[in-house]
C-alpha cells in the first residue's frame, strides 16, 4: 500500500540521516578546535531529552523503528560533548557527567509514574535545549562553529518524525513533541544561517 511504503520511506531515511546528523558538526568542530558559538548547556539538554524519550518509547514496546535512531543521536552527541570538554578544557568533569547520565537513566524506569512524569517534561527539557542554543547565538553573534546542515537534518527528522506518530502510535505527547521540535530546529538552523551570512558579509567588507 502506498500509505505503508510512505511510512517505510520515512522511517528509513529519518534513521539514515540521524545516522549522519551530528557528523557535519562534529567535523566542524575538530577543524576549528574551538566552541564559539556552540551551547554545553544546550548539549547536555539535549541529551536528557533523547535519554529520556528513548527510554519512553522501550517502556510502552513502542514499534523500535519509531526510535531507532535515537540511540545512534545519543552516541553522536556523547563525541561532541567530548568535543566540548576537550576545547574548553574540561574533559575532568565528563567522569560526572557520565556518573549523572547513567545514574538517571536507571531511576527512570523504578516506577511507571517516574517515566511518565520524565516524558511529560521531555518536550520542555528539549525546548530549553534549542532556546539554550539560541541565546548562545545570540549572546556570541558568531556561528561560525554551528553546522547549518546539521541543524536543517534535524529539522527534516523531527517533520519525518510528526508524520510516522501519526500514523503508528498516535500518541499526542510524543506528536506535539515533534511538532515543537521542528518549530525550534527551523528557528535555530535560520538564525545560524543569519549569523554566517552576516559575518561573510562582514569579512568580504574588510
Amino acid at each position: 500500500m502506498p500509505s505503508d511504503m510512505l511510512l517505510h520511506t520515512a522511517n528509513f531515511s529519518t534513521l539514515f540521516v540521524c545516522m549522519v546528523l551530528k557528523f557535519p558538526q562534529i567535523f566542524v568542530l575538530m577543524r576549528a578546535k574551538s566552541t564559539a558559538g556552540v551551547s554545553l548547556n544546550s548539549l547536555l539538554l539535549e541529551l536528557i531529552g533523547y535519554i529520556v524519550f528513548v527510554t519512553y518509547q522501550m517502556y510502552y514496546d513502542y514499534p523500535p523503528p519509531t526510535y531507532l535512531e535515537y540511540p545512534i543521536l545519543i552516541a553522536q552527541d556523547a563525541i561532541l560533548l567530548l568535543l566540548i570538554l576537550h576545547y574548553d578544557g574540561s574533559l575532568r568533569h565528563i567522569l560526572i557527567y557520565t556518573l549523572l547520565f547513567v545514574g538517571g537513566w536507571r531511576l527512570l524506569t523504578v516506577e511507571k509514574w517516574i517515566i511518565d512524569l520524565a516524558m511529560s517534561l521531555c518536550t520542555f527539557i528539549s525546548a530549553a535545549s534549542k532556546l539554550a542554543q539560541l541565546q548562545c547565538l545570540w549572546r556570541s553573534k558568531d556561528a561560525g562553529q554551528v553546522s547549518a546542515l546539521s541543524w536543517a537534518m534535524a529539522t527534516y527528522t523531527c517533520m519525518a518524525r510528526i508524520y510516522t506518530t501519526t500514523v503508528t502510535t498516535g500518541d499526542m505527547q510524543v506528536l506535539v513533541r515533534f511538532i515543537a521540535m521542528t518549530l525550534l530546529n527551523m528557528w535555530v538552523l535560520l538564525t545560524v544561517l543569519y549569523y554566517q551570512r552576516h559575518s561573510g558579509r562582514s569579512k568580504k567588507e574588510d
